[in-house]
C-alpha cells in the first residue's frame, strides 16, 4: 500500500500535465512594451472580419444591419479575440457628428469586454476621403499633439488630396485617395485613430498603404504618422499599444528594417479552377498572393523574424464585367470578389472550402494565418441585405450562410 502510494506521488503530476498539455491556455497578454510573436499569433489564430460591428443599426438611414444581438452570441460561441473592420467609415465622414456613432459602438465594446476583456477590436483608416470630410470639426488637441497653433475650422478635402492630381476623383467625382504626404492627411488619419482608441479599439487597418503612400516612397510621413498613432495609444489605449496592420502588395511595410505594422494582411487571391466550375482554390505564385513572399524584419515591439506574421482575408471589390467566367489571371474568382464568391456557393461547400482553406494556409506558409468570414458586404445576386454573415441561420439572424459552427470547430481542433 505505502509503494503504490509513493508511485502515485511520483506519477500523479506527470499525468496531470500530460493530460493538460493540449489544453493550456493561451496567452493573450501584451501592454506598453509590444507583443510578443506569440500572443500576436494566438490574435490572429482568432481573427474575424465582422464590418461595421460597432456602427448604428441604420447609418445615414441608407443600410441596416439589424443583427447585432445575434452577431454578439456568434462571437461568444466561436470564441473569437481579434474583431476586424468592426468600425470605420467608407466615405459618408459626416456622420462622424452624430453622437450616436460613437456611443453605440463604445456600448457594444463595454458589453463584450465584460463578457471577455482580451477582445481587440479593430478599426479602419482607408484609402478614402470624400467631400462630407469638410463636415467635420478639427478638435483642438489635433493640433496641439502636432505642435499646431489652433484653428477654429473643419478638415480640408482639397488639402488632402495629391497635388499633381493622382488618384483624385478615383472612387468617383469628389472622392479621391489621400495622399499621406499631405499634413492634412496626417491630421485626419490621427483623428480617427485617437477618436477610436478613446472608446476602446486596440487595432487599425491602414488599407492599401502603397495608393496612400503615393508621394512618400521612403515612407517618411507614414513613419511620422504611425509615431503619432503609437505615440497617444501608449498614454490612452486600453493596454497602452495598438496592432497595426496594411495591405501590403510588396511584402511588407518595412523601414530601415523595422516594420511600421504589427502584421502583414491581404487578399486571399482565390484562383478558379475551369474544369470545375465555380470552384476555386489557393496557390502560392497566383498573381500577387502573399503565401511565402511576407518580408523579414525587426516588428515594432522588437523581436526579428524571417517572415512578418500575417493575415488572408476574404476580401470585397465589386464583380468584373464578366461573371461566371473562369479567368486565371484576374482578381476576380469566376468574375466575383472574394466574398461574393464564397456566398454564391452551397452551404456544403462553403463549408468543405473553409476547412480546405484553413488547412492550406497551415501547411503552405506557417506564417500566413486565416481571418474568418463573419460579416462582409456583397456584390452578387442575394436576398441577405447585401451582406454575408457567418451567423447559424436562425429566427435571431434569417439571412445567416451558416459557418459559424465549422469556424469553431477549425478554432476548438
Amino acid at each position: 500500500m505505502t509503494i503504490n502510494l509513493r508511485m502515485l506521488l511520483v506519477v500523479l503530476p506527470v499525468l496531470l500535465v500530460a493530460a493538460g498539455a493540449g489544453s493550456q491556455k493561451r496567452s493573450y497578454h501584451f501592454d506598453r512594451n509590444g507583443i510578443s510573436r506569440e500572443v500576436l499569433e494566438n490574435y490572429l489564430d482568432r481573427s474575424i472580419t465582422m464590418a461595421f460591428f460597432l456602427v448604428p443599426a441604420k447609418p445615414e438611414g441608407k443600410r441596416t444591419y439589424p443583427y447585432h444581438e445575434d452577431d454578439l452570441r456568434m462571437i461568444r460561441n466561436t470564441g473569437a479575440k481579434f474583431i476586424g473592420r468592426a468600425i470605420y467609415r467608407w466615405g459618408g465622414e459626416g456622420l462622424l457628428n452624430d453622437p450616436e456613432f460613437w456611443n453605440r459602438a463604445r456600448s457594444i465594446i463595454d458589453t463584450l469586454h465584460r463578457f471577455d476583456h482580451e477582445i481587440i477590436f479593430q478599426g479602419c483608416l482607408f484609402e478614402i476621403v470624400t467631400e462630407e470630410v469638410e463636415q467635420v470639426k478639427i478638435p483642438a488637441w489635433v493640433f496641439t499633439d502636432h505642435k499646431l497653433p489652433a484653428e477654429d475650422r473643419t478638415f480640408s478635402y482639397r488639402a488632402m488630396l495629391n497635388g499633381n492630381g493622382k488618384f483624385v476623383d478615383h472612387w468617383r467625382k469628389g472622392s479621391s485617395v489621400p495622399d499621406i504626404s499631405r499634413l492634412e492627411t496626417q491630421l485626419w488619419f490621427y483623428y480617427l485613430a485617437a477618436s477610436y482608441i478613446n472608446i476602446g479599439v486596440e487595432a487599425f487597418h491602414l488599407g492599401q498603404v502603397e495608393l496612400i503612400g503615393m508621394n512618400d516612397p521612403e515612407r517618411t510621413s507614414w513613419v511620422s504618422l504611425v509615431s503619432m498613432i503609437r505615440q497617444f495609444a501608449a498614454n490612452h489605449a486600453r493596454r497602452h499599444w495598438v496592432l497595426l496592420d496594411a495591405h501590403v502588395p510588396k511584402g511588407g511595410m518595412v523601414k530601415d528594417g523595422t516594420s511600421l505594422i504589427d502584421f502583414n494582411s491581404f487578399p486571399l487571391r482565390i484562383k478558379p479552377i475551369p474544369r470545375k466550375p465555380y470552384q476555386g482554390k489557393l496557390e502560392a505564385g497566383h498573381l500577387d498572393a502573399l503565401y511565402n513572399k511576407s518580408k523579414g524584419c525587426v516588428a515594432p515591439s522588437g523581436w526579428t523574424c524571417e517572415s512578418l506574421p500575417y493575415l488572408v482575408e476574404f476580401d470585397n471589390f465589386g464583380r468584373s464585367n464578366k461573371t461566371n467566367v473562369a479567368d486565371t489571371t484576374s482578381h476576380f474568382i469566376w468574375g466575383w470578389d472574394e466574398i461574393s464568391w464564397f456566398s454564391l456557393q452551397p452551404e456544403h461547400y462553403r463549408n468543405e472550402w473553409l476547412r480546405y482553406a484553413y488547412q492550406w494556409i497551415r501547411k503552405t506558409d506557417p506564417n500566413g494565418h486565416l481571418q474568418m468570414p463573419g460579416c462582409r458586404m456583397i456584390t452578387c445576386p442575394n436576398e441577405t441585405s447585401g451582406s454575408y454573415r457567418a451567423n447559424t441561420r436562425s429566427e435571431a439572424c434569417p439571412i445567416g450562410y451558416s459557418q459559424e459552427e465549422v469556424i469553431k470547430e477549425l478554432w476548438r481542433n
